[in-house]
């Protein structure tokens, strides 16, 4: 049974702590896991989460990734990573907290793609601290990226990735990630809208057992409206499904934005018409996921040579160190990552 690596995130948030009540409160889902991060920070998770008559849970350094493999339930097995800073204080950006959530996601990242590891999930970091940390990438998706290019000895634009967020009730696919709305509107070319059509087609077709079928929101209100609002859906969005379609995808639209998410939501009553909904910047596919429920959202990079995903929420600080912050999106991501590494 390989195992799967849990990135701390960054030690000021609340990713340690969330990462400790999911071993303990999830111990099924969580078999054969291991946290990439600092023992300290992780005892002092451990800490915040204690309630009366709840006992507190252990932290065991491991010093192998199938040490994890041996170590009971509601156990937290910590592989320490070298030279790691130990905890920071809570809810304060830093670069200490930065450089320590960026070596964690990096020896994780490095073992999952030796091998080592069937999977990496990962807890949430944030993109100041990073920065201050003079890290080079803006968040997760940039940096496993520019590692697996690395690995594979090839350019970081023969490496394209894209983000999935998802949940029991719909799925979404972005077509431009962590850069301004200016630049994303720029980024609707032919070539990235066919590069997503074709990346999430490859990804849905292993997890579903079937070609998966897509939906393309417009770019501008009422997609465009024949030319009204905008030429983009004319010009580019169509062009490029017409040639997904050439290629034998099932790709559809495109379609007005502000529906096109309530088509594809799959609920109790009511199958959706789209297993997934292609849209074409950050906030347009990431609102009406997370709108449904941050606690069930999973983000998954697709493209990779690796199964990554992680919870859809940020690190949280207003209430880091409180033992507040709910897991359940982490143990999602978990159940998820396991799922695509079968």
């Amino acid at each position: 049974m390989h195992t799967i690596a849990i990135t701390q995130g960054d030690p000021s948030g609340i990713g340690p702590e969330i990462v400790a009540k999911a071993f303990r409160d999830a111990p099924d889902e969580l078999r054969h896991c291991f946290v990439v991060g600092d023992v300290a920070t992780l005892r002092r998770a451990a800490q915040v989460i204690v309630r009366p008559g709840v006992p507190m849970v252990p932290v065991a350094r491991i010093t192998e990734a199938a040490d994890a493999l041996d170590v009971p339930p509601r156990c937290v097995p910590v592989l320490q990573v070298p030279a790691i800073s130990g905890p920071p204080p809570w809810g304060q950006i830093s670069a200490a907290a930065g450089r320590a959530a960026a070596d964690s996601v990096l020896w994780a990242t490095r073992a999952a793609l030796r091998g080592e590891v069937a999977a990496l999930v990962t807890a949430p970091l944030h993109k100041e601290a990073l920065a201050a940390a003079g890290v080079l990438f803006p968040g997760h998706t940039e940096l496993l990226q520019a590692e697996a290019a690395a690995h594979q000895g090839v350019a970081l634009a023969d490496m394209p990735v894209r983000m999935m967020l998802a949940n029991d009730e719909l799925r979404t696919v972005l077509v431009s990630i962590h850069v301004s709305l200016r630049d994303a509107i720029a980024a609707v070319t032919h070539d990235n809208v066919l590069r997503t059509l074709q990346i999430t087609h490859a990804a849905l077709s292993r997890s579903l057992g079937r070609a998966p079928r897509m939906a393309v929101a417009g770019l501008n209100p009422h997609a465009g409206e024949g030319g009204l609002f905008g030429r983009e859906e004319i010009e580019i969005i169509a062009p490029a499904i017409a040639a997904a379609q050439a290629l034998g995808l099932d790709a559809r639209g495109p379609f007005a934005p502000d529906t096109v998410f309530m088509r594809a939501r799959s609920t109790p009553l009511r199958e959706g018409e789209f297993d997934v909904v292609v849209a074409m910047y950050h906030d347009q596919g990431l609102i009406p996921v997370k709108y449904l429920g941050v606690d069930k959202g999973v983000n998954v990079t697709l493209g990779l040579p690796l199964v990554r995903t992680s919870p859809d929420h940020g690190t949280a600080f207003d209430i880091a160190g409180q033992g507040v912050a709910d897991a359940s999106s982490l143990v999602e991501a978990v159940r998820m990552a396991r799922k695509l590494a079968s």
